[in-house]
């Protein structure tokens, strides 16, 4: 199985590429996207680019990486930009619901926003916390279920949860 590490992504892999052209994904390669280029990304998603959305899409969608509200918060604060947890959570909600973020609900009470909104799976450590994607293709599903009547499949999302061994003495 062929697994990628977060930040080893091919160019051109990103949806922003498919959404905006290669060069707002050359653009988001520095830690933080540019707000010109963060505001243009929401209007193309039809979100209403207010100061705090741009705060967040400029650091979120700068590179594919999965985070947490707690650690986009941290990491806003590490820009230096103050914003509340409410706020980081209405936007994070927001993003996602308009698909231009994955949210990933990795554990009871643990949700993972992913950047990179391709269609790929996941290993999620639960010792560590760590989520890794997986290349497109090296997972295979088999046959589905018989589907309700009038529904069609919207997508198949596999997070593969793993755990340390324990070594025996």
């Amino acid at each position: 199985m062929a697994i990628r590490n977060d930040g080893a992504y091919t160019p051109g892999r990103s949806y922003r590429e498919a959404a905006r052209g290669p060069e707002v994904a050359r653009k988001a390669a520095d830690t933080r996207m540019r707000r010109d280029d963060a505001a243009d990304l929401l209007r193309a998603f039809e979100i209403t680019p207010t100061a705090r959305r741009i705060d967040v899409a400029a650091v979120l969608l700068s590179r594919p990486q999965h985070v947490c509200a707690e650690d986009l918060q941290q990491m806003l604060a590490g820009h230096g930009t103050s914003v509340s947890k409410a706020t980081v959570y209405n936007t994070l909600g927001l993003f996602a619901r308009k698909g231009l973020v994955r949210e990933l609900f990795v554990d009871s009470d643990k949700v993972l926003y992913d950047s990179n909104t391709t269609n790929h799976n996941h290993i999620y450590d639960v010792d560590t916390g760590a989520l890794t994607d997986i290349e497109p293709g090296a997972v295979e599903v088999g046959a589905l279920p018989a589907l309700p009547p009038g529904t069609l499949v919207e997508s198949v999302e596999i997070v593969i949860r793993v755990r340390r061994r324990l070594r025996r003495a």
